[in-house]
């Protein structure tokens, strides 16, 4: 039997749920196609979306052939035979929209192989990917193509294909949702309508009345995968999020996107070694405990692997995102810029070794005074090249341990500024 997602696709664009802004009255699809101008198009959208729906919809509504070519089971000579098909079907006035499913997974050179059909207009071109056009896409398609951004679908969306599988004449005969299985049917469904319909249909299958039940739904489930890749941009998205979670000091959201990533699989390791980043980057001197707490974490991560890591590596987490902040370590990019700007700078003769007697001679390591032999063992001695004299690459923070780190700084340089011989 047919699924219900394909028994199910809409039969024209108004039936698309989910994307306003590119196929609603106002959407810019929908103005494209009342000014009789559709240029070729990359949709970029998430799984379940309307990708492929959408690109089929287009070719009917422009009177095209539709031509759907896969970039994961075809390669360059089965598109050249569909190439070579729709230059045929042009010369007898049919015209092809081209559409690659997954064009991300060609490489270069296969997709500079539909630059001169797109350039020349041969074929109307449509591309859809899971990934962003930016990185996965060659930079002279995505320059002859108009980018569009899919969403993945939200609730009201997903409640609208329920209730489409209902009423439809090819849906789920006598289907029902019982008041607690709504929202786990659109939660475990996270945005990808043809998720939805396929959990729905095997939900119906288990329920013999037709009303669809909140354990039959998760029976269906099973085990939800998290929407995280390790390869791909979400990877780089949910990571993205950690981070600035635990900058915010928002710990139970660092806690939900650590879970994120190490449920779907990522590599622990990986985690582990951004978390002593940020101790570091984010925490810094505000908390020098942060680094020591962040480093066993990946010791142990290292040492234990998982399932047993996520101990330590919550522990990291919550540490680091419940530590007071600082990135004054930053002061290292200020410190380079001025390398840039005085390469060369001399070392101060007081700060220079002097194993020999000709660099004695010359001054080396004269006047250098052993700061452990003052009192206070502080001499007060400046000891950037003169070119940088007075300049400050690390600020403190007004938080943490970097309160007390200031006060030295202070009490430092109120000594520096004290007459020879003052008290």
């Amino acid at each position: 039997m047919t699924p219900l997602p394909e028994r199910l696709r809409p039969r024209t664009l108004d039936e698309v749920v989910g994307q306003p802004g590119l196929i609603g009255p106002e959407g810019v699809l929908t103005r494209l196609l009342a000014a009789g101008h559709l240029p070729s198009l990359l949709l970029w959208g998430p799984p379940g979306c309307g990708k492929t729906t959408i690109a089929r919809l287009l070719a009917e509504r422009l009177n095209l052939r539709f031509a759907p070519f896969s970039a994961v089971l075809g390669g360059v000579p089965e598109l050249r035979a569909i190439l070579d098909e729709a230059r045929a079907c042009c010369n007898l006035g049919q015209g092809t929209l081209l559409f690659v499913d997954e064009i991300h997974r060609f490489n270069k050179a296969q997709q500079d192989a539909l630059l001169p059909h797109v350039e020349s207009g041969g074929v109307l071109f449509v591309g859809a990917t899971t990934e962003n056009p930016s990185f996965s896409v060659n930079r002279a398609l995505v320059s002859r193509c108009r980018t569009f951004a899919l969403a993945a679908l939200d609730q009201a969306a997903l409640a609208a294909l329920a209730e489409r599988a209902a009423s439809h004449p090819q849906g789920l005969p006598g289907l029902r949702l019982a008041a607690d299985a709504r929202d786990p049917l659109l939660r475990l469904s996270s945005g990808d309508g043809r998720r939805l319909l396929i959990l729905l249909e095997g939900a119906h299958a288990l329920c013999p009345g037709g009303e669809v039940t909140a354990a039959a739904v998760a029976q269906v489930a099973a085990a939800p995968t998290a929407d995280h890749d390790k390869h791909g941009e979400n990877h780089y998205d949910v990571a993205s999020a950690f981070i600035k979670s635990m900058r915010a000091s928002d710990v139970q959201a660092a806690l939900y996107w650590l879970a994120r990533q190490l449920e779907a699989g990522e590599d622990a390791l990986f985690v582990a070694r951004r978390v002593v980043i940020f101790a570091s980057e984010d925490v810094g001197l505000a908390d020098p405990q942060a680094l020591v707490v962040a480093t066993a974490a990946l010791t142990a991560t290292a040492n234990i692997g998982m399932p047993e890591a996520i101990y330590p590596l919550t522990q990291a987490v919550v540490y680091c995102a419940t530590a007071p902040k600082s990135n004054a370590t930053k002061g290292y990019f200020a410190a380079a810029e001025a390398v840039r700007r005085h390469p060369g700078a001399a070392v101060p003769l007081f700060l220079r070794n002097a194993p020999t007697g000709l660099m004695k001679e010359l001054g080396y390591g004269q006047a250098y005074v052993y700061d452990h032999d003052t009192p206070d063992h502080f001499a007060g001695q400046a000891c950037l090249p003169a070119e940088l004299a007075g300049e400050q690459f690390y600020r403190p923070g007004p938080f943490g341990f970097e309160k007390d780190i200031a006060k030295r700084l202070e009490w430092w340089e109120a000594r520096r500024k004290r007459p020879a011989g003052g008290q």
